[in-house]
């Protein structure tokens, strides 16, 4: 076979001229010297370059590239006039030679005269289409149409129409982001409709276009007269954590419910179209890649709250006095049951083993009974006081928090992490664990009081003592993130306390009423809030009929059956009315398996990427 590959290549001397036939030939004699090397798979390589078809394209393509830099001109113009010329001048001929009869006839021939015709054409580049010329008639004010076909398919179109009530005429009212219509790029909000798959839409009501568009089959052909060119209005995209919930169907000022997006508090929403000033387009995170939807823009929405405000009776907001001593007291008409001890103030602090001590050189702190008693007479008193405020109840409220995707640096100070939940759930036990198993991570921030020390009580361990002055100097000032008064002293967690435990490296962990969670939210703190929920009541009857928790006349109990029915009742309002602040829920079924998801909820909140209020990471002071 090497012979006669050797052959070929001697015979096709005249190939390897330049170019990459030179290349080729210069590959094959290497080749061919590998071959004596005994190497694999030469011989069927050496074969495939010597084919004599390879080299022959190479040539052709050397040829193309060739006149692609010298592009060949046509000598003439007009060769079949020539033609017709040299057939007359032949016919003129009395005695033509047997060679004039045959060239005659060959420049007769249909095949040449098609393809003399065919050069003609393209020397002339006479091969463009040719538009008929404007009739003289035509009048100078009808206005320019355009026809779009679209091919339907289980999406939808992504735009309203409009009626103008005036002229009647049907307008494209919205293109929705990322639908087939917007994707599309042929309809723009302002083009009028004119006819829809043939059918004329003058005279017809919106609905009944839109029961045209529903039934049509395979593709949409419109025929519409363009909008006026706007101009382009660059917006950046936008993302947002849902404040309160929404429903477009039961909006009756939305222009097309279909079109409207609902979403509940917490949700997070890239807004992606703020063109309208009432109605913003918007995607459900992470499903970014769907359709927008309608949702009300925050001047749109204020409008509406501050509607709903003012048409509802004055309500006088007694949940925002201060805690008075008579606020933590005993409800009306309870009483202490006969078989139950009575324990004072003092007598609960003493637990220590429950809750506080010193583990090896650590003394856990932030644990004392009497700092849990008051925030549950105060939640008590604020339930009885105001059942009209939450959340969402000011007409001034945001509807949206924009938020950004943030990532703790290493050298920053841990986030706070907030507990929140029902009283009875089991948070102060929750967070007493794992402050006791992890004491170099975990830390619980010292309290402030106005009560004096007692026994072997030190300040700055159990409690920072200070005067009640002092106190309330703090509290002008707005120190504490909450406080209130049991028997007759003030109890509060202070900023300065979560900072110190902060600056340390550790993590800080608080159990916080959901009230006063806004105002932990600061760029320095970039809390991290847990809601601690309660498993179903079926299951709290297995797991904590033996357990005791302290009521509401000091004394500790079992739990009753009212008690889980009021724990699972507590924690459904709380989700209901705070569930926007919430970054991360977890069930406390198991203590053992709720104390590991919250270390690992902790983790992923000081290591991975979370979105958080974008104030928090502006320049601004909090």
């Amino acid at each position: 076979m090497r012979q006669r590959v050797e052959a070929e290549q001697m015979t096709d001397t005249g190939l390897c001229e330049n170019g990459l036939t030179k290349i080729l030939a210069e590959v094959v004699e290497e080749v061919r010297l590998s071959i004596d090397k005994d190497i694999n798979g030469t011989d069927l390589l050496h074969s495939l370059l010597s084919a004599p078809w390879l080299k022959s394209l190479l040539r052709v393509y050397e040829c193309l590239l060739e006149y692609r830099r010298i592009s060949p001109s046509p000598y003439l113009t007009y060769a079949s006039a020539l033609t017709q010329e040299i057939m007359g001048d032949m016919r003129s001929l009395p005695n033509p030679s047997a060679e004039a009869q045959e060239l005659y006839m060959l420049l007769k021939a249909p095949h040449c005269q098609a393809l003399l015709s065919a050069h003609d054409s393209v020397a002339q580049k006479n091969y463009g289409p040719v538009l008929p010329q404007l009739p003289d008639d035509l009048p100078e004010d009808e206005e320019a149409m355009r026809i779009v076909c679209l091919v339907k398919n289980k999406q939808p179109l992504g735009a309203t129409i409009k009626k103008d009530e005036k002229t009647g005429e049907i307008f494209i009212a919205r293109v929705i982001h990322g639908g087939l219509a917007d994707r599309s790029g042929l309809l723009y909000p302002g083009d009028k409709l004119v006819e829809v798959n043939g059918e004329p839409v003058e005279g017809l009501e919106p609905v009944q276009v839109i029961h045209i568009l529903v039934h049509s089959q395979g593709t949409i052909l419109f025929k519409l007269i363009p909008n006026s060119p706007q101009p382009a209005i660059s917006q950046s995209i936008m993302f947002v954590r849902a404040m309160v919930d929404y429903n477009p169907l039961q909006d009756p000022s939305i222009p097309c419910a279909d079109a409207g997006m609902a979403f509940s508090k917490g949700d997070l929403l890239e807004i992606v179209d703020q063109k309208d000033i009432q109605w913003w387009q918007a995607k459900q995170m992470p499903n970014a890649t769907a359709c927008a939807g309608l949702i009300p823009s925050i001047s749109h929405f204020r409008s509406k709250k501050r509607e709903f405000w003012w048409s509802q009776p004055y309500q006088a907001h007694t949940c925002i006095k201060p805690l008075s001593a008579a606020d933590v007291g005993e409800k009306d008409g309870e009483t202490i049951e006969e078989n139950c001890l009575e324990a004072d103030d003092e007598d609960l602090e003493t637990e220590d083993g429950e809750h506080g001590g010193h583990i090896e050189d650590f003394y856990i702190a932030g644990f004392r009974n009497s700092l849990r008693l008051w925030r549950r007479k105060a939640l008590i008193k604020r339930r009885q006081s105001c059942h009209s405020c939450s959340s969402n109840s000011c007409a001034s409220a945001s509807p949206y928090e924009e938020v950004i995707n943030y990532q703790r640096n290493a050298n920053e100070a841990p986030r706070l992490i907030i507990l929140t939940g029902p009283s009875g759930v089991g948070i102060n036990e929750i967070r007493r664990r794992l402050v006791k198993f992890n004491p170099n991570t975990f830390q619980a921030p010292i309290p402030y009081t106005t009560r004096p020390p007692r026994g072997t009580e030190l300040n700055g361990r159990e409690y920072h003592f200070i005067t009640k002055e002092l106190f309330e100097y703090l509290v002008v000032n707005h120190k504490f993130i909450e406080y209130g008064e049991h028997k007759g002293h003030l109890y509060g967690t202070c900023y300065d306390s979560i900072k110190d435990v902060l600056d340390s490296g550790k993590t800080c962990i608080i159990d916080l009423d959901p009230h006063c969670i806004p105002a932990a939210r600061t760029k320095i703190l970039k809390p991290y809030i847990i809601f601690v929920k309660p498993p179903s009541v079926k299951r709290m009857k297995l797991t904590r009929r033996d357990a005791k928790f302290i009521a509401g006349s000091y004394f500790k109990r079992t739990f009753r059956d009212e008690d889980f029915e009021e724990i699972e009742e507590a924690g459904k309002l709380m989700k209901a009315q705070y569930s926007q602040f919430f970054d991360c829920v977890i069930v406390n079924d198991r203590l053992q398996d709720t104390c590991r998801d919250l270390f690992a909820a902790i983790r992923h909140a000081q290591e991975e990427p979370q979105w958080i209020p974008a104030s928090w990471i502006s320049l601004d002071e909090p």
